[in-house]
Order: structure tokens, then sequence, then C-alpha cells
């Protein structure tokens, strides 16, 4: 197997440490097919390995719940929550981990609480988040402990289906160097959601409190620019990370593309903050027949390109798109390494069975470069035996974690 300290041409931790961001302890409490769960690893890689349908992604799930967000599946909280089990429904799930991190170790529990009716008969419900015992105002606080990046299957097509999962992909990326960028994204959305339901309600001939419309524009205009020049600026230093081959891996050439990022290469963030707000408002009309809004940085999208043929991803083969996503990965990963003193953790759900032998051992050797904490799933240990005693294993049958 290469040596990734040798031939990786980003620079690597210094020495032989272990990774600074890493799960030591991962409890699991009625969580998907878990009715209770505990995994104890170390700073190395974590193999995961079983026939299909044995939980391993599962498992992947609730480390992807450490961050802010709905984790790597997008689900609802209900969804989350075991279905039977010696508690029965409805009692809540809860996932509780114990983190190595730059600043030192940090206990971090969520999970969904469920609280009394609402008039409508319904149960409500949200996810509760404590951080060393503390309850937290809201789960954003997680980015300040924890990033986490994340590959599936489902995001295969992530080149050829619509920019609304391109655009989550990119928020994610972002998060890890702007913790602040996922509460500028709440009040975003909520002020798009607010906005279009007032129009909505008034139709076309909407006569409603001025003042009020006008404060959801300027919120927009105000949070729209910032998530914009967020993307922006992750993008461009993404952008020179990725732009040559790391071994096997194709550069990558990455924009974002939007009016709003647009109204940013051409002047100051307040240009086009005041842009924005004259764009919503001369939109109303429009807007309240089609539902949300005509433009914002809801409607971005990143464009990558296989830089060596300069072709679009979308055009490239299946095996290219999945390096091309794997080469945006680990330079993130690298730059979050530079920046926060640890790689994110890397979640990587069947990635190793659909690479060949070069490509595999290469991703192997760049994980191991980074000192990173990468999860993987397969249901071939022999896959992961490049790695020999560098990874730390467990097998995975009818949800029983077993160290192997």
């Amino acid at each position: 197997m290469l040596d990734a300290r040798q031939t990786s041409p980003y620079p690597t931790p210094v020495g032989d440490a272990p990774a600074a961001l890493a799960v030591t302890r991962l409890t699991l409490t009625r969580f998907r097919g878990y009715d209770s769960a505990r995994l104890e690893p170390d700073h190395r890689p974590v193999v995961l390995t079983g026939p299909n349908g044995a939980g391993k992604t599962n498992l992947l799930e609730a480390v992807s719940f450490l961050a802010p967000g709905r984790g790597l599946r997008g689900a609802k909280l209900s969804e989350v929550e075991r279905i039977g089990g010696s508690t029965g429904n409805g009692a809540g799930w809860a996932v509780a981990a114990v983190l190595d991190t730059p600043t030192g170790p940090v206990e971090i529990g969520t999970g969904r609480e469920i609280g009394p009716q609402a008039a409508s008969g319904v149960e409500r419900d949200r996810r509760v988040v404590r951080v060393d015992g503390h309850p937290a105002k809201g789960q954003t606080v997680l980015a300040e402990h924890v990033a986490v990046v994340w590959l599936t299957p489902q995001m295969d097509r992530l080149f050829l289906e619509g920019s609304s999962g391109r655009r989550r992909f990119l928020d994610r990326l972002v998060f890890g160097f702007d913790p602040a960028h996922a509460g500028r994204l709440s009040r975003y959305e909520h002020a798009l959601r607010e906005r279009a339901r007032l129009l909505r309600e008034g139709h076309r001939g909407w006569n409603g409190d001025e003042g009020w419309l006008g404060g959801l524009e300027d919120q927009m205009a105000t949070t729209g620019v910032a998530v914009a020049a967020a993307r922006r600026d992750v993008v461009q230093r993404l952008r020179a990370a990725c732009g040559r081959a790391v071994g096997p891996f194709p550069g990558a050439d990455l924009t974002v593309q939007g009016t709003v990022e647009r109204w940013l290469d051409e002047g100051p963030a307040l240009a086009a903050e005041d842009a924005l707000r004259r764009s919503l408002r001369d939109s109303r009309r429009a807007d309240s027949d089609g539902g949300g809004a005509t433009l914002g940085p809801h409607k971005s999208d990143l464009a990558v390109r296989h830089a060596q043929k300069d072709m679009p991803a979308a055009l490239c083969s299946t095996g290219e798109q999945k390096a091309l996503l794997i080469a945006i990965m680990l330079a993130n990963a690298r730059l979050l390494a530079a920046e926060r003193g640890a790689a994110p953790l890397l979640l990587l759900d069947e990635v190793a069975a659909h690479l060949d032998p070069q490509r595999r051992e290469a991703l192997f050797d760049e994980i191991l470069a980074l000192g990173a904490q990468a999860w993987m799933t397969g249901t071939d240990d022999s896959v992961f035996g490049p790695l020999g005693g560098a990874a730390k294993r467990f097998h995975i049958e009818d949800a029983t974690v077993t160290p192997a």
C-alpha cells in the first residue's frame, strides 16, 4: 500500500498523533432498528461490516446527528424512532456520544423530545441538544464542536438530479468552516416561507401590512446575501484545493452559480442586499401566483466540472462522478484539518466497494494521512483488507454490534 504521507500534495498532520476529532463512545436508544446499542471506537477509522439490512447505515446516521441538520437521510424526527421495542412507540429516541476534539473532550446528547398534544390532536416534537450535560438553545451549537461530511449511495446521482441536493451538499461543507451559516440559512428559509404564506393568503390583490412584508424581505435580503457569500467563499477555497488530481482522483473545478452570487462578483455585499430587496418587492405579484420567490440563494446551484477533461460532471461516467465526489470530500477535509486543527468525521456508506483497487487504496491512504476518523460500511470485510490493523472493526448483524 502506498504511503499517503509521502504521496499526498496536501499538508498532513505532524507526527503520528491520533485524530483530533473522534467519537470514542456512541450510544443509541430507540434509534431506527436499535432498541439500544453502544460502541467504543478509538481514534482509528471505523469499519462496519455485515449483511444488507443489518443496521450499518443506521449507525452512520446516528453519527450524522452529532452535527446540525436532519442527518444523512434527511429524515423527520418521528421517522428515526424505533418501531416497537421494549418501551413501545412514542417514547422518543436519543443519540449520545463522547468525542475528542481539538479543544478537549466533549459530551453530546441529542434526540427527539415529545411534547403534549396540540389543539389539533397531533403530538408536538422537537429535537433537543445537550452539550456537556447542559441544554443548548438549538442544534446549531453542534457545529462549533463537530464537522461531519458524508457520502452515500443516494448521492451517486448528485450531478444528474435537481439543484436542491447540490445546495444541501454545499451547505454541509460550509457548516464546517462557518458554524453560523446554519443559523443564517434557517432564518432565511423561515422568512422565505412566511413571505410565501402572506402572499398566498392575499393572492394577487394583497393589501396587508406593508411593514410586515417589507420586514420579511429585508431579512431575506440580509441573510440571503450572507448565505450566498459564505457559499461563494467556501467554493473558491475548495476550487483551489481541488484544482489538480490527487493520485487516481480527478481534479474538480467548482463554481456556485446564481444571481446573488453574480451581484457579489460585481460589487459590495450592501449593493447585493439592495438589489435582492428590490427584486423581492418587484416580484410580489408573480410570487403570489407561483409561490416562494423567483430569485434568491434558494435558487443557486453548485456546478462541478472534471478539470482534466474540462467536462461537466453530469456528462462524466458513473465512476468518474463518484471519484469527483471523493476528491471534493478529501479536499474539504484537508482544508478543515488546516483551519480547525482536525479533519471532519467522514461517513462513507458503501463507498469503497464500488471503487477499483487503485482508487480504494488511494482513499484509505488519504484517510490515514489526514488522521481522520472515517466510518465506513460494507458487506465484504476483505474490501478493507489494505487497512490492516489501522482500522477499528465491528460486525453488525440483526441490529447487534460485535467488535470484530
